[in-house]
């Protein structure tokens, strides 16, 4: 191994340093802390960590380049138990501070680890601004639907009529989609995945480390303490074989013996393949520039599950917002004579658009 170049994964520019040729492969071991996990028996958390656990030696990046911010919630504890930088953050604040992270060290690969309620309620616009400036960072959205660190209130992807601690006579809150969120924020790569699904979440997680850019990845978890089983239909081998719409680029999209057509109003629906006219049967197209159909496809998606996309709904190529930034200090710096000096601050602090205030 040698260096990263552009678009490779652990997103950092050309020149980023990886293993020395003769440094021993890395292993789950290396990436695992020695803080005791305390997520509930049974959390789906403990699956998609070790997930990564399992995934991040594939990066071949040192431990010291990657950093893993959080903000506050269950999946927030996630830095504490990966051998790597890390920072627990405050509530929904982590892709403010991942971005400045990412945009003032080039070496850093950046993942942001949040929930449902950190990332979509007190940190909504945080999440929104990141995805449409790309930033380079991979966002992992982890939804169970409640909040489970604060005992099992209602959370923004908590659907209507949900019984909680909070909303003792259901919900009548309208919930997120957090995956058609991220498309209306124009983001660059967004996929949905699930805690169990070991396999088919690291193939996600490999794609999204590849992107350049912000990659959101939304990832069904279960607390089995106040939301147990809102997936389990979908955990279900016969139940998910029939509900589960595989996103596989290029290929229709699928479940069992239904396909997704478009109807005769531009709209997408799901119908049985027998019935399907093979003209208007939908195949995936992830690298669109439009994401008008991916948006489509995220709304195929009921309260009922009856009907789930998995895998990358879009992943295209934009200018990141740190690349950008970065370019243009260097330009100010090589305008400066290739240095900033003290006068050049004095005169920016002391410029026209200063006042001076007395009693």
């Amino acid at each position: 191994m040698s260096t990263i170049e552009l678009g490779m994964p652990g997103r950092g520019l050309a020149g980023v340093p990886l293993l020395a040729e003769d440094a021993p492969a890395q292993t789950k071991k290396e990436f695992t802390s020695d803080q005791e996990v305390r997520w509930c028996p049974g959390c789906g958390d403990y699956a998609i960590l070790a997930t990564m656990q399992g995934f991040l030696p594939e990066l071949g990046l040192k431990r010291e380049n990657i950093v893993f911010v959080s903000g506050i919630g269950c999946s927030s504890r996630f830095p504490y138990y990966l051998d790597t930088y890390g920072m627990h953050s405050i509530h929904g604040r982590a892709p403010a501070i991942a971005t400045g992270l990412a945009t003032s060290r080039r070496d850093l690969s950046v993942f942001v680890v949040t929930g449902d309620g950190d990332a979509l309620s007190i940190g909504g616009n945080h999440l929104i601004h990141a995805l449409r400036r790309n930033v380079n960072l991979t966002i992992l959205l982890f939804n169970n639907e409640i909040y489970g660190l604060t005992k099992g209130q209602y959370s923004p992807t908590s659907q209507v009529g949900s019984i909680t601690k909070s909303t003792p006579m259901g919900s009548v809150d309208n919930p997120f989609n957090p995956v058609s969120l991220a498309l209306g924020a124009e983001a660059t790569f967004v996929a949905r995945s699930m805690d169990s699904d070991r396999k088919h979440l690291t193939e996600v997680l490999r794609a999204a480390t590849a992107h350049r850019g912000t990659s959101l990845v939304e990832i069904y978890q279960n607390c089995p303490i106040f939301n147990d089983g809102v997936f389990a239909v979908l955990k279900d081998r016969e139940q998910a074989a029939t509900r589960i719409l595989h996103l596989v680029d290029g290929e229709e999209i699928s479940a069992g013996d239904t396909v997704v057509v478009r109807g005769e109003a531009g709209s997408l629906t799901v119908v049985d393949r027998a019935d399907a006219d093979p003209a208007r049967i939908v195949r995936h197209d992830v690298h669109a520039e439009d994401p008008s159909q991916a948006f489509a496809i995220s709304r195929l998606i009921d309260p009922t599950l009856a009907h789930v996309p998995m895998g990358i709904f879009r992943d295209v190529d934009r200018p990141t917002y740190d690349d950008l930034v970065r370019d243009q200090v260097d330009a100010s710096v090589e305008g400066l004579g290739g240095a900033a000096s003290d006068a050049d601050l004095d005169e920016l602090l002391t410029g026209k658009d200063s006042w001076t205030v007395s009693a």
